[in-house]
C-alpha cells in the first residue's frame, strides 16, 4: 500500500454543441465538470469526477480543494472504506448530500481507479466481474424536440447501435405525452426497450393518470414520476399506475435507497456513481437491490458505471449520455450489439485531455 500524497481538483464547464431541456431543470446549455486527481508516495495516479447540469460545480470544487484534503492526506490509499466513512462523518454536520457528496464521490472514484491501476486490472475485475457486455440505452434530453425531430433522433441513436431509447414526458399537456410516447413506440415496434422520464415533474395523482395513459405502449419503466423525497408517493405510484419505475438519481446515499426498496417504492433502483457517494457506495447499493431481487440501472457517468453494473449480477441497462464529454476524452463509449463493453484497461480506463479541459476552466 501506498500513502495519499496530493489531491488535485479540477472545475470546467463543458458548453453543450445543442441545448437541451427537460421538464423541471429548464434549458440546459452547459455542464460542470469537477476532477480529483489523487497520487500517493509512489507516484500512482487516480482519476475521479461528478458533475453538474450548471450549478453548484463552483461549491463541490471548493470542498474537493479545501475541505477534504486535510481528512485525506497521508491515509492509506487502499483503505477506500475507511476513507469514505472519515470524509463522510467529517462532512456531515455541513453535508448528508448536496456538493459535499458529489465531492465524495469524485474522492470515492478517484481512489478505486488508484486502487484498480495499481492492481493492474480493469475496475470490473477488481470489483468481482460478472459480464463485461452490458446492456445500454441511449438517454435522450429531449422533451422539446418535435415528434420529427424526436424519431431523428432516435435513428441516430439506432444507427449508433444502440438497442434501447429513453424520451422525455413531462410536458405541460398529458394528451402531448402520450403522443410522443405513441410515435415513438409505433417508430420502434413492439418489444423493443423504452423508457420514458418525467424529471419529477407531477403529483402523485397525476403521475398515476400518466402511467396508466401509458400502459398500452409497454414502457420498460417510468422514471422520476415525483419528487424524490415522496416515498409513499412513489410507492403509491407503483401500485396504481400499473408501470414499473426506475428512481434514484436523486438520492445520495445508501439509506435512501433502503427507504426506497423496503417501502416497494421503485422497480429499478437507479444511482448515479458521481453523486451518491462513489464507487463505494454505488456498489452496495447494487448489492441491496439484488437482496431484493430488483434490477438495478444506472444514471450518468456511464464510463465509469460501465465497470460497476459489469460487477453486478443484477443489472439491467447502462444509461449512456455523456453530456459532451466524449470529446475530452481518449476512449469513449464502445457498443456492441446493442451493449456496451468494460475497458480492460487498468483502473476505470478513462484518459482525459487535460489540455482541451484547461481552456474551460471558468
Amino acid at each position: 500500500m501506498a500513502r495519499i500524497s496530493t489531491i488535485e481538483t479540477g472545475f470546467y464547464r463543458i458548453p453543450l454543441p445543442v441545448t437541451l431541456s427537460d421538464s423541471t431543470h429548464g434549458e440546459i446549455a452547459a455542464f460542470e465538470l469537477i476532477t480529483c486527481r489523487i497520487r500517493d508516495a509512489d507516484g500512482a495516479e487516480g482519476v475521479g469526477y461528478t458533475y453538474t447540469v450548471g450549478r453548484n460545480g463552483g461549491a463541490t470544487a471548493d470542498i474537493l480543494k479545501r475541505e477534504i484534503p486535510p481528512l485525506v492526506e497521508g491515509r492509506e490509499a487502499d483503505d477506500t472504506e475507511a476513507i469514505w466513512h472519515h470524509v463522510w462523518w467529517g462532512l456531515h454536520y455541513g453535508g448528508r448530500g448536496g456538493p459535499a457528496v458529489l465531492a465524495l464521490s469524485a474522492l470515492d472514484i478517484a481512489l478505486w481507479d488508484l486502487k484498480a491501476r495499481r492492481a493492474k486490472l480493469p475496475l470490473f475485475r477488481l470489483l468481482g466481474g460478472f459480464d463485461a457486455h452490458v446492456p445500454c440505452y441511449a438517454g435522450g434530453i429531449d422533451l422539446d424536440l418535435s415528434v420529427e425531430a424526436l424519431l431523428a433522433q432516435t435513428d441516430g441513436n439506432l444507427a449508433k447501435g444502440f438497442c434501447a431509447i429513453k424520451m422525455k414526458v413531462g410536458r405541460p399537456d398529458l394528451k402531448s405525452d402520450v403522443a410522443r410516447v405513441a410515435a415513438m413506440r409505433k417508430h420502434l415496434g413492439d418489444g423493443f426497450p423504452l423508457m420514458a422520464d418525467a424529471n419529477m415533474k407531477w403529483t402523485v395523482e397525476d403521475a398515476i393518470r400518466a402511467a396508466r395513459a401509458f400502459v398500452p405502449y409497454d414502457l420498460t419503466w417510468l422514471e422520476e414520476p415525483v419528487i424524490p423525497d415522496d416515498v409513499a408517493g412513489h410507492a403509491r405510484i407503483m401500485q396504481a399506475g400499473g408501470v414499473p419505475i426506475a428512481a434514484g438519481e436523486n438520492l445520495r446515499s445508501l439509506w435512501e435507497f433502503k427507504n426506497y426498496i423496503v417501502a416497494g417504492a421503485v422497480s429499478y433502483p437507479e444511482p448515479d456513481v458521481t453523486n451518491c457517494g462513489g464507487v463505494s457506495a454505488f456498489m452496495k447499493i447494487a448489492r441491496l437491490a439484488e437482496a431484493f431481487n430488483l434490477p438495478v440501472t444506472s444514471h450518468g457517468a456511464h464510463d465509469i458505471t460501465v465497470h460497476l453494473l459489469a460487477a453486478c449480477p443484477n443489472r439491467s441497462y447502462l444509461e449512456a449520455h455523456g453530456f459532451g464529454l466524449d470529446k475530452y476524452i481518449e476512449h469513449p463509449l464502445v457498443l456492441a450489439d446493442g451493449k456496451a463493453l468494460a475497458p480492460d484497461r487498468p483502473g476505470h480506463g478513462i484518459s482525459f485531455d487535460w489540455k482541451g479541459l484547461a481552456k474551460l476552466s471558468p
